[in-house]
């Protein structure tokens, strides 16, 4: 197998995940009417801007990883077991729940290394 073949393998899977989010993110907002998707966003804005203060560049390693082969495969693929772990454990959860649950976590271990 050539280095070509294991990048193309690689960044295949990250299209596929890439895709996959996508798809997971507009099927939960076709569940929802107007009022609920505008009252979620009020929510999760606020939590993203605190969330922006420990992590100012988490965006721009969020595309870094899709660049890179297999990174963000194995970064989504960690990312859904520990959706599906969050779900397993609280059985009447929403993607919102888990976005909230993951935002205050990674806010509160932020803080915890400040400290």
């Amino acid at each position: 197998m050539s280095y070509e073949e294991i990048f193309g393998y690689g960044w295949s899977l990250n299209f596929l995940m890439f895709i996959l989010n996508v798809y997971i993110g507009i099927k939960s907002m076709n569940r929802k009417t107007k009022e609920q998707l505008l009252y979620e966003n009020k929510i999760l804005s606020r939590l993203k801007n605190e969330f922006d203060k420990y992590y100012p560049y988490r965006k721009y390693e969020t595309i870094i990883s899709y660049l890179i082969p297999f990174t963000a495969f194995f970064r989504v693929s960690f990312r859904l077991l520990e959706m599906t772990m969050f779900f397993n454990k609280n059985r009447s959860a929403k993607l919102f729940d888990y976005m909230i649950f993951k935002y205050q976590s990674d806010i509160k271990l932020a803080r915890n290394r400040i400290k």
